[in-house]
């Protein structure tokens, strides 16, 4: 069926449209206050806080420096909401959603049953600063290459909300007008006009939720190389709700679009059921290029049953990034929603050894990287795009593997030791000093291990070494970038 006709959805689109800005509580006028509140010159002024945490804990970001009267739409402290997530407390009193079909991210909503996101004037979930820290990177970024970024539709608010996220937490501009910023279609050329409200609402409706995942890969692609140029690669706004080999074949189109526009690094938090077209050919072929670091998220999904990966994380020459909860009050832990498993087509990602395939019965394991996903303990995102409802988010608290997948992508550009990298193979050659081992937690929300004869528990449950909800585990400086 032709994806850009008749799809069969032209009466469900309405009816979700109006169902969804029902459900959302704030009213306009909060919403415009948390815009001015959040874009008033004085709140570059109240960075991370600078406060040293425990060896496997991330700090409170700027909690020492929050005005006492700044709160989010629902009345709370943002000081308040920060303590929350440095505990992993923030979902006790607070809920999630997904924000698109294919993207691996959710943001917080204000309360638990709810699909309207928490807002706030001020960010309370993570920021640079914090995660700086939890991972024990160096104090300066030198870093000078390029982290592209791969989201479905276009955000034509993305500049200045990346903007003022970069202000917040005092990092340099990044502009298009400096060369530092690039905006591209997946086809290599000008980014096409975002919809039209009018004329394809549910088009509208979806750019405006994708957009939260798009100014999330990049707030984490900033805050993992402060001094990294950043490329935002768009594809039809369809891919991030269709499942089949377009959507996939157009990712991999925009894979080669950033590797000839010479990125670095090339990050997808987007997930993909795999099949015999998108794990062989030039689809495959898109998806390795020596020398370029290619992260793809696990999903939130949990342990995956051990047979197929979400594509293209499944994929040999790809990184495939986990999650871990990182509360500052104790040791992380491996997030219970993160996703992993096994790719049976593969019988290892590169330089994957026996080890660890053996996890998988001699196949391609999954993860082999981790960091921060869970909306407990998530990071602060700023996005104003909002065509549809006219409401916009400002600042809210987002996670998923989408937040970690940009965030390793930024730390192998700030490395910048990507001559020997070719899919995960340097990751593991790395001294196991260059990763905080996470050693608890499990993720068998939907699948158990046991079920799957052949397989270990470690792909689902968290132990000494690799595993599969947190790979290597998580980044303890840059030496295994």
């Amino acid at each position: 069926m032709n994806r850009f006709t008749a799809r069969g959805r032209i009466a469900r689109m309405t009816a979700k449209m109006s169902s969804r800005i029902a459900k959302i509580s704030v009213a306009v006028a909060a919403g415009a206050a948390l815009t001015a509140a959040a874009l008033h010159p004085g709140l570059a002024a109240h960075p991370a806080s600078s406060a040293s945490p425990a060896p496997t804990a991330a700090a409170t970001a700027g909690a020492a420096d929050t005005p006492s009267n700044a709160r989010a739409d629902t009345g709370e402290t943002v000081a308040a909401l920060r303590k929350a997530v440095s505990s992993g407390r923030l979902l006790d009193s607070h809920g999630v959603r997904s924000v698109c079909p294919r993207c691996h991210s959710e943001v917080v909503t204000d309360h638990k049953g709810s699909s309207s996101p928490l807002r706030s004037a001020l960010p309370a979930g993570y920021g640079p600063a914090d995660l700086d820290k939890a991972y024990r990177l160096p104090g300066t970024s030198t870093g000078k290459g390029i982290i592209a970024v791969v989201n479905a539709g276009v955000d034509p608010a993305l500049e200045e909300d990346l903007a003022a996220y970069r202000r917040t937490y005092h990092l340099p501009p990044c502009t298009t007008a400096s060369g530092c910023l690039r905006l591209l279609d997946y086809t290599g050329g000008a980014q096409p006009a975002p919809r039209d409200p009018k004329k394809d609402p549910h088009g509208a409706f979806v750019e405006e939720e994708v957009s939260l995942e798009t100014s999330l890969d990049l707030d984490m692609a900033s805050a993992a190389c402060p001094s990294c140029r950043l490329m935002e690669i768009s594809v039809p706004w369809q891919d991030a709700e269709d499942d089949n080999d377009v959507s996939t074949g157009d990712f991999a189109r925009a894979v080669n679009t950033a590797v000839a526009h010479h990125a670095s690094a090339v990050s997808i938090s987007y997930g993909y059921s795999a099949d015999v077209t998108n794990t062989s050919g030039g689809l495959l072929a898109a998806l390795r290029h020596k020398g370029v670091a290619i992260t793809a998220s696990t999903g939130d999904s949990g342990f995956n049953g051990g047979i197929h990966q979400s594509w293209p994380s499944d994929l040999p020459s790809v990184i495939s990034v986990g999650g871990v909860t990182l509360p500052a009050t104790g040791p992380a832990t491996a997030w219970w929603s993160g996703g992993s498993g096994c790719e049976t087509r593969f019988p290892a990602a590169h330089g994957q050894p026996s080890s660890v395939t053996g996890a998988c019965g001699g196949h391609r394991a999954a993860a082999d990287v981790s960091a921060d996903a869970d909306a407990a303990t998530g990071v602060a995102v700023y996005d104003t795009y909002a065509p549809s409802t006219g409401e916009p988010y400002n600042w809210v608290i987002a996670g998923g593997t989408s937040a970690s997948a940009p965030y390793i992508a930024g730390l192998f550009v700030r490395a910048g030791h990507l001559a020997p990298v070719d899919g995960p193979r340097t990751l593991y050659r790395a001294p196991a000093a260059a990763f905080t081992d996470i050693t608890a937690g499990n993720n068998e929300t939907y699948h158990l291990c046991a079920d799957y004869p052949g397989l270990s528990t470690s792909v689902c449950s968290a132990g000494k070494g690799w595993d599969g909800p947190t790979g290597l585990g998580m980044p303890h400086g840059l030496a295994a970038f």
